[in-house]
């Protein structure tokens, strides 16, 4: 993986960083505003503190399905907040395979910067993932705004389904275009948190 490709979302949520904690920390919420999952289930405990998950993403006709580790951090002297993860599938169906991330939170006046960075081993090579890249940065960015707009204002995120996108005459839709999209530095993995280098393979 290279830290050149990885992908970097980050949007302003109005809620505070407990609200925004709780409705991405918790796999059953995660799943209602994240696109790229359709299920995670919680599959056991690490020993230093973090879980293992399973998760799913149901396509017509086919669910992929993989496995993947996780581990947060909430106490920290300037408030801020990180969580990190590794993923795999076997699937050989999956356009992504391997890969890593972190999530971060950061407490700013009227809300919280909620960022994450993240990269993975494309599943049908370099030349097929420079399509889909693109379109694996737009899912995490809409998916972003539509969690902004639950925490924002307590419309749950089912009201507003993928096809929604369509729906150009509603302002109040989400859209990616509200979230910045490039890593400051241009290292979009330089603020993962010490926790993912030592966080075990799923």
């Amino acid at each position: 993986m290279s830290r050149n490709r990885a992908l970097y979302v980050e949007t302003f949520v109005r809620a505070d960083v407990d609200t925004v904690w709780g409705l991405t920390q918790n796999p059953s919420q995660h799943t209602r505003w994240d696109v790229r999952f359709s299920r995670i289930a919680p599959a056991g405990d690490l020993a230093d503190g973090g879980y293992r998950f399973d998760y799913e993403r149901r396509l017509p006709g086919h669910t992929i399905r993989g496995t993947g580790t996780s581990i947060g951090e909430k106490i920290r002297s300037d408030g801020t907040r990180t969580s990190a993860l590794k993923f795999t599938t076997t699937d050989r169906l999956s356009p992504l395979r391997s890969g890593q991330g972190y999530w971060r939170y950061v407490p700013v006046d009227g809300g919280v910067r909620f960022i994450t960075g993240y990269d993975y081993e494309p599943g049908f090579g370099p030349l097929v993932d420079r399509a889909l890249r693109p379109l694996v940065l737009w899912m995490t960015a809409w998916s972003f705004d539509r969690l902004r707009i639950w925490a924002e204002t307590g419309t749950a995120p089912e009201r507003w389904p993928s096809w929604s996108v369509l729906a150009v005459w509603r302002r109040d839709r989400p859209r990616a275009s509200r979230c910045v999209i490039r890593a400051p530095g241009r290292d979009p993995m330089g603020h993962a948190p010490a926790t993912l280098k030592g966080l075990p393979q799923p």
